[in-house]
């Protein structure tokens, strides 16, 4: 009974603190914290979270810009491009480019995962598919102009992270606020799930250099 009693109130200690992390998650945002000017700024991990969400609905431009046009999912050399200007991006500001290449590895695979899982819905049922293809040009720069914004903001919650159990708990539970707020089907739900694994993971060795 001791046992159980004990395990009860670290739960409930973790769960405390991971609600403080997020700036108690549940709260609206007319009461999230200011930032310089009175403009609302919302927790790190929050915005790591919500970030992920606005990159992750980028998928469903690209794949609309790539549907019946035989263009891969997979761009090895795109990707590779964005990786090595994320890592860039994060030695600027001081943060841990290996840490910032996981967490963007995972972003691009969950854009791909919703292109993937777009493009089957589509084959499946014809008449949902896009009638208009966007340009992918322009879709990669809302893409980029939120690479920098994650960047900063993973870089922002370092503090935050300091503590994997408890960063795990205030991710999860930042991913559930943001899924209900933009009312995510299954499938985007999953990408996000999946963009965000290495968030909380622990940076090893010394700062790369090279960004890898």
């Amino acid at each position: 009974m001791q046992r159980t009693s004990t395990s009860r109130h670290l739960l409930t200690s973790t769960a405390i603190t991971a609600a403080l992390l997020v700036g108690v998650a549940a709260a609206p945002l007319s009461t999230a914290a200011t930032g310089p000017g009175g403009s609302a700024r919302r927790p790190p991990l929050l915005s790591v979270a919500e970030l992920s969400a606005r990159r992750i609905a980028t998928g469903d431009l690209v794949a609309a810009a790539k549907w019946g046009t035989g263009s891969p999912i997979d761009d090895p050399a795109r990707e590779q491009r964005v990786l090595d200007s994320v890592a860039e991006q994060a030695r600027r500001l001081g943060a841990d480019p290996r840490l910032t290449r996981l967490v963007f590895r995972d972003q691009i695979e969950a854009n791909k995962a919703v292109q993937r899982g777009l493009h089957r819905l589509w084959r499946d049922r014809p008449s949902e598919a896009p009638t208009e293809r966007p340009g992918l040009d322009e879709v990669r720069k809302e893409v980029d102009r939120l690479n920098k914004a994650l960047v900063r903001a993973v870089a922002d919650s370092a503090p935050y992270r300091r503590s994997a159990p408890l960063c795990r708990v205030a991710l999860a539970v930042s991913a559930e606020r943001v899924s209900h707020e933009r009312r995510l089907d299954e499938l985007h739900a999953a990408a996000l799930a999946g963009s965000l694994k290495s968030v909380c993971g622990a940076s090893t060795g010394p700062p790369d250099k090279r960004g890898v």
